[in-house]
């Protein structure tokens, strides 16, 4: 499958921190949730591959090429965790450097959106709230017709309701398979509504690049007594936590598990409970 995005061994070395050997791909018409705990390297990640930051190694494809046309970075539409617009500007001002810096720009597509998001065109971004900013740099990012949006925490702010209306726009946008999207979330419901694959980042490094639904229907959380626990294959084990009565235990086929270990209960797995093992447990 063609990928709209290629990360290859991505490295950004601070003094008290490493983005280390990131590697993952986003198919074309596939959406990527890309998680982990603050501080753990999401967006530090997405400023690499947008290359707003000198990284120390790694390559970056967009389609099979490197960011470097301006034609190729109009096709990017992407919307960071805090408003970059100034604040004196309103919608109706942006939607006319959004005219003068992109050869797509679809005025009658962004007066949509502004309308859609109830966002008022003679009002300044700075009385906006948080949700309304995020909407507006949305709404900013869907009108150039980009074929890859880039966004980080693009549904924080926003309340139950209009994230699930912007959750079926992204659903809107990849439909025709030529579109794809990376969104970093800390929303994981959010993500399991929509996402095909999840790329999980912890503290700089790549625990897993999956797909959802491997995550969703086979992992599960094999729960039993100490003496039980000690009896298990260590190879089945992901990850594991030691809770007050009993052991939790991350396993990659929940369904093989509980056919191998009949006295233990085996639950399904949420993307927040595997986060979590991952972070919080032991790893064999």
């Amino acid at each position: 499958m063609d990928n709209a995005l290629q990360v290859e061994h991505l490295q950004k070395n601070y003094s008290d921190f490493t983005l280390n050997n990131i590697t993952f791909s986003l198919p074309k018409g596939c959406i990527m949730g890309l998680i982990g705990e603050n501080g753990a390297g999401k967006s530090t990640t997405i400023k690499g591959i947008l290359n707003l930051i000198r990284t120390d190694e790694g390559k970056v494809a967009f389609w099979g090429n490197p960011l470097s046309s301006q034609i190729q970075k109009e096709d990017i539409g992407v919307v960071f965790d805090q408003m970059n617009f100034y604040g004196t500007l309103t919608p109706g001002q942006l939607g006319k450097i959004g005219a003068a810096a992109y050869r797509n720009w679809d005025q009658k597509t962004y007066e949509n959106y502004l309308k859609r998001f109830s966002l008022p065109d003679k009002k300044a971004l700075k009385n906006f709230s948080r949700g309304m900013q995020v909407k507006q740099a949305l709404a900013m990012a869907l009108s150039h017709h980009a074929k890859l949006l880039i966004l980080d925490e693009a549904t924080s702010g926003l309340d139950p309701i209009m994230r699930d209306e912007i959750l079926d726009i992204f659903l809107d946008f990849v439909q025709d398979e030529e579109h794809s999207i990376l969104i970093s979330s800390h929303i994981t419901s959010d993500l399991e509504k929509i996402a095909d694959y999840i790329t999980f980042i912890h503290q700089g490094n790549i625990i897993f690049s999956e797909n959802k639904d491997t995550l969703i229907y086979n992992y599960g959380i094999l729960r039993c007594g100490n003496d039980a626990f000690l009896a298990l294959d260590k190879t089945d084990i992901l990850a594991c936590r030691k809770m007050d009565y009993q052991w939790e235990v991350l396993v990659a086929d929940r369904k093989a598990a509980a056919s191998k270990y009949r006295n233990a209960a085996v639950d399904p797995a949420t993307i927040d409970e595997i986060m979590l093992l991952y972070v919080k447990g032991e790893r064999q």
